[in-house]
């Protein structure tokens, strides 16, 4: 009986809240270092999209990694944002350049649900830069040094789920934004919300509600916005959980067919399956080539 007393006291005191047993927490990593290593595919074509490279990025760096959103600022530079509140700015991969890692904001929070940047946008007349928060149902536009930000909760996102709220969004060249979410529409249709903003949402432009609607089983994940005015869609689907493996799928669509209350479609051009190295592809961003 003793003994057995004694086993559980030692249970207990296992199982006690408290920090004696606890290791001294580790400093954060600041160092500026990005690893960019090019991976080997054995074809270079998926559907419309040729492949000119896979690379994958890794940093020792505590502010690295969960990227959702992508935003190419210029021909050489690249802008991720993270759902943990975080960004990385760094150079194209094969283009010099110094990685510079920050916070959204510039201070770091305990909420998720205020820190959860899920998609990214900008002006390039500007450099402003729109992020839109899954958690809060919110957009935020930032200056180019990602600071003094300025914060709306459009109305037609406020019955959006919020661990399913916006995940995608692309300011077009007229001004006008699209933004979709990530969970089914509130007034029963098919597909997935989408609100086409006819101005800066921040400004208080109004917006028109849609559904998007992507094959089966797939998710749009980012938008990007093509200089001919088309939008770009990238889509994921889960095809495994442990160990987590992903499909990817890329659309092409037109804003000039949202309909108020109708549903967009898009036509798939690529698909990135379980044959390439596999990733939660979130980020999307487009650099337009020499030739338009």
């Amino acid at each position: 009986m003793r003994k057995r007393l004694l086993l559980l006291a030692l249970v207990a005191i296992g199982l006690a809240p408290g920090t004696w047993l606890r290791s001294a927490a580790l400093a954060p990593d600041t160092r500026p270092i990005l690893h960019i290593e090019r991976l080997e595919v054995a074809f270079d074509r998926t559907g419309e999209v040729r492949i000119e490279g896979i690379w994958q990025l890794t940093s020792p760096n505590t502010h690295f990694g969960g990227y959702s959103g992508l935003v190419a600022l210029a021909d050489d530079e690249l802008l991720a944002v993270s759902d943990r509140g975080r960004w990385l700015h760094f150079a194209v991969p094969g283009r010099a350049g110094a990685p510079h890692f920050g916070v959204i904001g510039g201070e770091v929070q305990s909420d998720k649900r205020l820190v959860d940047a899920e998609a990214a946008t900008h002006d390039p007349a500007t450099g402003r830069i729109w992020m839109a928060f899954e958690g809060a149902n919110s957009i935020d536009r930032y200056d180019r040094a990602l600071a003094e930000p300025e914060e709306v909760r459009p109305a037609g996102m406020r019955g959006w789920p919020s661990n399913r709220g916006p995940e995608a969004m692309t300011r077009l060249a007229d001004g006008r934004f699209i933004v979709l979410g990530e969970g089914s529409p509130d007034w029963g249709g098919e597909g997935y919300p989408g609100l086409l903003f006819d101005g800066d949402p921040v400004e208080g432009a109004d917006a028109l509600r849609f559904a998007f609607l992507p094959p089966e089983g797939y998710r749009a994940t980012d938008l990007a916005t093509l200089p001919d005015g088309r939008v770009l869609v990238l889509m994921r689907r889960i095809v495994n959980v442990l160990p987590p493996r992903f499909s990817a799928k890329l659309a092409v669509a037109d804003p000039a067919e949202i309909r108020a209350g109708e549903v967009w479609h898009g036509r798939t051009i690529a698909h990135f399956g379980t044959d390439l190295p596999n990733d939660n592809m979130e980020g999307l961003a487009i650099v337009p080539g020499p030739d338009g």
